[in-house]
């Protein structure tokens, strides 16, 4: 690290070491942009328009809904704004609609398809339909968004109560450690994914008892962490100098150690988020996922695989699972490199 660095925080100069890894800094811009994307999905893909003018008055379809009536139809259910009659109306003089560059939300069913589901790519598709004529860019935008937003809660969850137990097993040692160790490995020992398959049977699936599920067994692997880092931490001077001080035990748990422990819990981040992406796509791919209507990368892979003809479901979600697996991978990589203390004078 060159000499001019040296009056900055050790955060700062962790993130200078991360920005000079060029493939993990350009993967965290990219993955941060597929994110922000994928938030703002009903703006990009979604059959309801952005904005309308009909007979002088303003609609905004895309956060309220209105009967088909109020744009001179005949029935009273929400309008279906790809209904060529309703698309006719806002291209009458003074009349318009503003529609987002795809015309499909993750459950639209392209009704005036021109070729039976699951259709090729067109203009239309860009990536062409699923076997229900559901719009597969769509449905790769949303499940991409409900697999970041799952993997993101997933890690906080096991992050927390890894870190939490971690920290009390390696603070105070001794019989504390022993008996929680035991409890973790019988703990650990429980079948998984017998669990899962139970649970799914006896209760109606949802992404919540799913994440509930899977945090019940996700912080175990980063709490082995954490506790090797607090056994190591709680005997050094600066740790005797605080109890010494007269400091409390959560003074010093969070003040001190925690601090100086939190290297192989950020290092880990990426690496245990991709793994809560794959979590979640292996089991919507086997059926025990999210409920059918959700959109989800686990299931679009299972459509692929039920439908072989249809190259291009497979190899569009396969190409998204990769390179968002990739970019995250690159990530863990370059946080490693950052907080590695031997990279400290280089």
């Amino acid at each position: 690290m060159p000499a001019m660095t040296a009056s900055l925080t050790p955060a700062r100069r962790a993130w200078l070491r991360f920005k000079q890894h060029r493939l993990g800094y350009v993967s965290l811009l990219l993955f941060v942009a597929m994110v922000l994307l994928s938030l703002g999905a009903e703006l990009l893909s979604n059959d309801k328009p952005l904005l309308a003018r009909y007979q002088g008055k303003w609609y905004f379809p895309v956060v309220q809904s209105w009967p088909e009536t109020e744009f001179g139809g005949t029935f009273d259910s929400p309008a279906d704004y790809l209904d060529p009659f309703i698309v006719k109306q806002f291209e009458a003089p003074g009349n318009f609609a503003i529609y987002p560059p795809n015309h499909s939300n993750h459950k639209t069913i392209n009704y005036f398809a021109k070729d039976p589901n699951p259709a090729a790519p067109s203009s239309d598709n860009w990536l062409g339909t699923d076997d229900r004529g559901r719009d597969v860019f769509a449905r790769l935008l949303y499940g991409f968004r409900v697999s970041v937003l799952f993997g993101l809660a997933l890690t906080f969850t096991g992050v927390l109560v890894g870190v939490i137990a971690g920290a009390i097993q390696g603070y105070y040692g001794g019989r504390t450690d022993l008996v929680a160790q035991r409890l973790i490995e019988v703990w650990s020992s429980m079948p998984e994914l017998y669990l899962l398959i139970i649970f799914s049977a006896v209760l109606t699936p949802s992404i919540w008892l799913l994440l509930v599920l899977l945090s019940l067994f996700g912080w175990i692997g980063l709490s082995d962490y954490v506790r090797a880092e607090f056994l190591r931490n709680r005997q050094l001077d600066y740790v005797r100098a605080a109890r010494a001080l007269g400091l409390s035990n959560g003074q010093i748990i969070w003040r001190h150690i925690l601090p100086n422990s939190l290297t192989p819990v950020v290092t880990f981040l990426p690496f245990r988020m991709s793994a809560a992406i794959l979590a979640l796509t292996s089991l919507d791919f086997l059926g025990l996922g999210v409920p059918p209507d959700t959109p989800s990368l686990g299931e679009m892979l299972s459509q692929g695989k039920n439908n072989l003809d249809a190259w291009w479901i497979s190899l569009s979600t396969f190409a998204v699972l990769v390179i968002t697996l990739l970019l995250l991978t690159f990530m863990g990589d370059a946080l490693r490199d950052a907080l590695d203390p031997r990279k400290e004078d280089q």
